[in-house]
């Protein structure tokens, strides 16, 4: 069943697969009671915006959502499309974008288009499984460096150089503008200030930058000054525009290279036309709305600070994810978690083990400009309650029942 799988059987629908229903919020219903909600990426509180459900509505309506069938290459292309790729690629101060289906299948397949048997590919070692999975197809050389250590990264630049001066191949280099689980940007100004000696292009996914971070919103690359140092970017919809699909930015030759190359888009349906339309009233807003930006960081902000005012680790984060650290095996997370759900009616999802070492437990929170100072406030409460049961051995050999 393997490291998840194995606790299928109790944690099924509750841990695991849970149905969180009614209106997109950070209010939301769970097993019929309404519940603080901290574990959806509704950053900017577009998911229920009227004025996008307004347009969402209104393109459904007038072209369903079997327009354009087949893939873009062949039968599937439309002047939405084009108009959706070129003005993301001008936000992110690119030459050209390429719009994708979804943000997991393209990176992977971007990936696996970039990368001949010559070429070696160097990520961090905490990358998304997307990243990931793509290096996994690759035939070549592959090298991890540790998280955000650019000592590890340029040791690990000094052997892909190695490898490449004898097949003539390149060298490309993946990072994220932000890690999802820890929430710690990048370290994206040190590593291109590596291409001083080291010649490579950088990859850089930037799914929880996209919309959030920088002056405009233009992702972590702007908000660290070298947006223009980054080769090719990508960034999802599924996170700030609260949507569906994905796009890469970069230079005109290399976006037209993947566009004919990357078999996830090639071989696949194109966007319905509502999607594609709903997008770009969503980039339109994110762009001229930084309002939504500045509610978003008032809540991230005191979410945040109460969390260390009141003596709670969360790390190196410095986005909008907010990690808290505790202590615990995985039977006290899951008598944690139920507590918080249950008695205090807080939705936060939690991260053990393989994906944390043994012993830790992160309760992940994603804050959005839907939340409000009484959600947070109701929020840090309840962590102190459940907090002074856990160090209190409360939680040590209880069960929890639920159907």
């Amino acid at each position: 069943m393997g490291p998840l799988g194995q606790h299928a059987a109790k944690a099924h629908g509750y841990y695991t697969f849970p149905k969180i229903e009614g209106e997109l919020s950070s209010r939301m219903m769970f097993r019929g009671q309404e519940k603080v909600i901290w574990s959806i990426n509704n950053y900017l509180g577009l998911g229920n915006h009227p004025e996008i459900r307004k347009v969402d509505a209104e393109a459904s309506a007038q072209w369903g959502l079997a327009y354009p069938m087949g893939s873009r290459m062949m039968s599937g292309n439309t002047t939405y499309h084009e108009q959706l790729e070129d003005e993301c690629a001008e936000f992110v101060q690119k030459e050209a974008g390429l719009l994708v289906n979804f943000g997991y299948m393209g990176v992977l397949s971007a990936i696996d288009a970039l990368l001949s048997r010559k070429d070696v590919v160097v990520y961090d070692s905490e990358s998304h499984a997307c990243i990931v999975d793509g290096v996994r197809l690759h035939l070549g050389k592959r090298f991890a460096f540790e998280h955000n250590n650019i000592e590890s990264l340029d040791k690990n630049l000094s052997r892909a150089q190695k490898v490449v001066e004898k097949t003539g191949g390149g060298i490309l280099v993946i990072s994220e503008g932000v890690f999802g689980m820890r929430g710690d940007q990048g370290k994206l100004r040190e590593i291109v200030a590596l291409k001083s000696k080291y010649e490579f292009r950088l990859l850089v996914d930037d799914a929880h930058g996209f919309g959030v971070l920088g002056e405009t919103g233009a992702g972590a690359g702007e908000a660290q000054g070298i947006q223009d140092e980054i080769d090719l970017y990508f960034a999802t919809f599924a996170k700030s525009m609260a949507s569906v699909g994905a796009f890469f930015a970069g230079p005109r030759d290399v976006i037209e290279f993947l566009r004919y190359n990357m078999r996830s888009q090639v071989f696949a349906k194109s966007l319905p036309m509502p999607i594609t339309i709903g997008a770009l009233k969503r980039l339109h807003m994110l762009r001229t709305m930084p309002e939504l930006r500045e509610d978003l960081w008032n809540i991230v902000n005191m979410l945040q600070e109460g969390l260390m005012s009141r003596g709670y680790e969360i790390g190196d984060t410095n986005s909008c994810v907010t990690p808290v650290y505790i202590k615990g095996g995985v039977e006290e997370a899951t008598q944690l978690v139920y507590d918080l759900r249950e008695n205090h009616h807080i939705f936060c999802s939690p991260v053990i083990y393989p994906v944390i070492p043994k012993g830790m437990l992160i309760l992940r929170l994603i804050p959005t400009a839907a939340h409000t100072a009484a959600d947070v406030e109701l929020t840090l409460d309840a962590f102190d309650a459940v907090r002074h049961k856990l160090e209190n051995g409360l939680y040590a050999n209880q069960v929890a029942t639920f159907k």
